[in-house]
């Protein structure tokens, strides 16, 4: 493992074995039967304790994400607010898991419904939100009654062990919540372990796929999110000032290493020229250094080889015919760390590298359409559909665009339109693999199983033998 900052080697992993795993889980399955008998205030006691001292321990944690992932401290800190949103919205535990009641469903007959939990779950988690997104899926998972084994990056993995110390200081009882470093041996004894019920799983789009094959091969319930290729479609009208504004934002944070970067901005018209120019502008304003350093703005990317892939595409996109407005490969950055400049690209066209893959990287590539059915068109032929916004002044177009686009999440000048905790996260097609979103009132039914009671309390002297199908009426 690496400080990607420094580009020094500052710890090793040691990966879990397959038995390792087996007695991981084997705990968790003994962890998993008692606390599904904890009552509902019991784990919302546990959740609301381990929320306050997330709170308090948010400078700490951020230290450490931004130590091991490279982002700045003020994008760390973000990171951990947007994760600390979701344990919350599970602290609610007593209200979203309130099931319905009919009485007198049948003459002296009432029914209704309850929601308990799978058992033993799962998550793999990447490394680009060491918190925030295992925050997603635990939270709920705890909170719903289940024992969650988390399995992290292995490129910063120490977020995790620091989320399993301050679930353990909350007084979640020992075995509900694992940390499991490893790689891919792991992963595999996970997702064929006949005591873990669910996987969640965010990463690649090809991982995604071999997770949501191979678990459900198993008969596990999976939910697995891939890749993406946000586009941000700017018309005419918008502001550009103000766009530009979202767009660089969206792009360059945490340097490009989100799955909801908006890595693609389709101009519209006439705009197109006054938004790369105002785009350009900003560039040079943003800083490249160490994430702890206050003044910088765009910390390093996670490793070497991660570094020189986004730089390859760089060097694709210029001699795929692209215009390189600014060439992040130019821009000077401090020597040893895994550093690259912000880039930006004009005339892209769809068969370019540079759009049809998730390069992961500060990179914004800018397509130019005529009109915005042709735009809307680029957006909903791309295999992915994570996020999209887009920047406008005419409601009636910003109303179109959300009932036309075939996407997940949608922003209207919003760049980054990622779910509060009490919506759920996901996109469509090759960005998500399953048909349940994360966290929210979808990641609560995903941790559950629904049961229907039936319940006739008859007067013994009425009982009688009636072989006929049952009825209502």
């Amino acid at each position: 493992m690496y400080n990607p900052a420094t580009g020094e080697r500052s710890a090793e992993v040691e990966l879990a074995s397959g038995s390792e795993v087996d007695a991981a889980v084997a705990k968790a399955v003994t962890a998993a039967r008692d606390w599904r008998h904890a009552s509902l205030s019991q784990r919302a006691g546990v959740l609301f304790a381990f929320r306050q001292l997330l709170h308090e321990r948010t400078a700490e944690l951020s230290a450490i994400v931004t130590a091991e992932h490279g982002k700045v401290l003020s994008d760390s800190a973000g990171e951990i607010a947007r994760g600390l949103e979701n344990v919350e919205f599970a602290a609610g535990v007593p209200q979203l898991l309130k099931g319905g009641f009919s009485e007198q469903a049948s003459t002296g007959v009432d029914v209704y419904s309850i929601r308990q939990p799978l058992g033993v779950v799962a998550g793999i988690t990447p490394f680009n939100f060491p918190v925030m997104v295992p925050l997603w899926m635990c939270a709920n998972a705890i909170a719903c009654g289940n024992a969650f084994i988390l399995k992290p990056s292995e490129k910063d993995p120490s977020a995790s062990l620091f989320l399993a110390q301050m679930w353990k200081d909350a007084g979640l009882p020992d075995g509900v919540f694992t940390v499991l470093q490893g790689d891919k041996e792991a992963v595999d004894a996970l997702l064929v372990h006949p005591d873990v019920a669910a996987v969640s799983f965010v990463g690649s789009t090809p991982i995604a796929r071999y997770i949501y094959e191979a678990g459900t091969a198993q008969g596990k319930r999976v939910q697995a999110l891939g890749g993406a290729k946000n586009h941000a479609l700017v018309l005419p009208d918008a502001d550009v000032e103000m766009a530009a504004d979202a767009v660089v934002s969206a792009a360059y944070g945490s340097a490009g290493e989100r799955c909801m970067a908006l890595s693609v901005t389709v101009a519209v018209g006439d705009v197109a020229d006054r938004l790369v120019d105002a785009l350009a502008a900003r560039l040079p304003k943003l800083k490249v250094g160490d994430g702890t350093h206050p003044d910088t703005d765009i910390g390093p990317l996670i490793t070497a080889e991660h570094r020189d892939k986004v730089a390859g595409y760089i060097g694709a996109g210029a001699k795929a015919g692209a215009t390189l407005v600014v060439d992040g490969r130019d821009e000077e950055v401090p020597a040893g760390g895994f550093f690259l400049g912000t880039t930006l690209m004009d005339h892209v066209t769809p068969e370019m590298t540079v759009y049809t893959d998730e390069i992961f990287g500060p990179v914004l590539c800018v397509v130019r359409a005529e009109t915005y059915e042709q735009g809307l068109a680029l957006i909903n032929d791309n295999p992915y559909a994570n996020g999209t916004a887009i920047f406008t002044r005419d409601g009636g177009a910003a109303r179109q665009f959300q009932y036309d686009v075939q996407v997940g999440m949608v922003g209207i000048n919003v760049p980054v339109p990622v779910p509060v905790a009490y919506y759920s996260f996901g996109g469509w097609k090759a960005s998500l693999f399953g048909d349940t979103h994360m966290y929210g009132a979808e990641g609560m039914s995903f941790y559950t199983r629904g049961k229907v009671v039936t319940s006739r309390w008859p007067d013994p002297a009425t009982s009688a033998v009636d072989l006929g199908f049952p009825r209502t009426r």
